[in-house]
């Protein structure tokens, strides 16, 4: 019998929603939900693993707009290139992008037997987001504290990774800014380290600076920075133009806070593209020096969580 599909739980079973379960998981009668959640506790919650994962990556900008949900999906895409079982989890409740970076905003999650969601998988990753479960893209998700981070509470441990083997790497889509989801996340489950995102202008360097910061202080290892479009080469007379001004500020940054500049990924047209049509360049454009930037940043993530490849 076919498994059912989560998108009619979520906006059909009013009994099944509220703080408690916003995602709208139907419950398996006279047993306890597999990878079920304790109710809001006072204190920190107790930090447990994600069952089927062995690392946790999370990619962070705390600026929104400097292409860091595309940063997070052509890691994916490279981390799966080098051999490894990858996954993504969009962590972005009210913008979530992996739905459409990965051409999966018509498909819709089935239940697994103990119901939990099974990820959708593209190009060789697997994949998780609130995208799949809104009627439509362009619907709203209009939640207040208590059910946002009980949504993400569901996302990280009621989804079924350990199908097919697990994953050796999962990577977090966080959203932007240094907030609720991102305190939630650290407190729940072991990160093995952070990826910071930004672009070379100053307000979104000064943003990656409190990034920075908010990692230190919950105790998530920072990996290393992306600057992202940091360099425009012209395709006419091969000039190139850093169009947010100087990178020095990046390199500065990196230099004080004693982070490692990972990568330097271009501004270019076909990336923005690749995204937009549901297959980032990783996958896309596999040979491109732009592919060869996110091969050379997955490879270096491997590393700093022990992974060979």
């Amino acid at each position: 019998m076919r498994t059912p599909t989560l998108r009619r739980f979520l906006h059909s079973s009013r009994m099944l929603r509220g703080h408690e379960n916003p995602l709208g998981l139907p419950q398996t009668q006279g047993l306890p939900q597999k990878g079920s959640i304790p109710r809001f506790q006072r204190g920190l919650p107790q930090k447990r693993p994600i069952n089927g994962v062995s690392h946790i990556v999370a990619v962070s900008s705390a600026k929104g707009g400097v292409g860091k949900s595309t940063i997070a999906a052509n890691l994916s895409l490279a981390l799966a290139r080098l051999g490894l079982r990858a996954g993504i989890l969009d962590t972005d409740i009210f913008g979530p992008s992996i739905p459409t970076l990965f051409d999966l905003t018509s498909h819709t999650p089935h239940l697994s037997p103990q119901n939990q969601l099974i990820p959708l998988t593209n190009y060789g990753v697997k994949t998780m987001s609130i995208g799949y479960l809104t009627p439509d893209e362009s619907a709203p998700v209009v939640w207040r504290g208590p059910m946002l981070l009980k949504a993400i509470q569901q996302l990280l441990h009621e989804v079924d990774w350990a199908g097919a083997g697990g994953l050796d790497i999962l990577v977090l889509d966080l959203p932007p800014g240094t907030g609720d989801i991102q305190l939630s996340i650290a407190q729940q489950v072991p990160v093995d380290g952070a990826v910071i995102v930004s672009t070379p202008h100053v307000l979104a360097v000064k943003d990656a600076v409190k990034g920075v910061g908010m990692f230190e202080k919950v105790g998530v290892p920072v990996l290393g920075l992306v600057r992202n479009m940091g360099v425009f080469k012209c395709p006419c007379c091969g000039g190139e133009t850093e169009v947010f001004g100087g990178n020095d500020k990046v390199d500065q940054m990196c230099q004080e806070k004693g982070i490692q500049l990972l990568g330097d990924v271009p501004l270019h047209p076909n990336i923005g593209e690749d995204g937009s049509r549901g297959k980032p360049t990783v996958a896309a454009e596999p040979e491109s020096e732009r592919a060869k930037v996110f091969m050379e940043v997955a490879r270096k993530v491997a590393a700093k969580v022990g992974l060979r490849v």
